[in-house]
């Protein structure tokens, strides 16, 4: 059990049957009346954030989540098949719960899979990923005044904003949270 007191960025906890993680968290002491925990809580579920208040002395139940690094096997129709590594164990995922997390992953890359109490709610891809560009338009000489980006699409199929510079059969790198460009490699 954790106290309100005793928040942290990060924290995992469950309030009122919902999984939270901790995004911010402030202890106010007001002039007049008792001190307060101000909150922001994001449900790891659903992704929904909420802004709360708690008495310093509530307490909460952590949360336990599990990330296990899974090979990313293939896709199949609705079903994304992933494999642990250390058991040889295979699970299929639907497509609701990856959403557009496996965007920028090619098959057999490594992924964590994020579970709670058995369930899996997400799949994180790696921070940072290689990738080919399969098809982008030729960039022109002297277009280059404010910084201008073309769109390209990549091995996977996701499509990326890169410099007028980076052509078709490069290999760049990418920033999986945002999907912005980094550079060639």
């Amino acid at each position: 059990m954790i106290s309100a007191g005793d928040f942290k960025n990060g924290l995992t906890l469950e309030i009122d049957g919902n999984v939270v993680q901790i995004m911010e968290f402030q202890h106010v002491k007001p002039g007049k009346g008792a001190a307060f925990v101000r909150t922001k809580l994001k449900n790891v579920i659903n992704g929904g954030v909420v802004e709360k208040t708690f008495r310093p002395t509530e307490k909460f139940p952590q949360a336990r989540i599990d990330r296990v690094d899974m090979q990313y096997l293939y896709n199949d129709g609705d079903l994304f098949y992933f494999m642990n590594n250390e058991t040889y164990d295979q699970i299929a995922i639907d497509n609701e719960t990856v959403g557009d997390s496996l965007k920028f992953v090619k098959e057999n890359e490594v992924v964590k899979v994020c579970s709670y109490n058995g369930s899996v709610f997400a799949i994180e891809a790696p921070l940072f990923v290689e990738l080919e560009i399969t098809e982008t338009e030729p960039g022109f000489k002297g277009d280059t005044a404010q910084g201008a980006t073309k769109p390209a699409v990549v091995e996977t199929g996701a499509t990326v904003y890169v410099p007028l510079f980076v052509d078709q059969g490069d290999k760049i790198k990418i920033d999986t949270r945002s999907g912005e460009y980094l550079s060639r490699v």
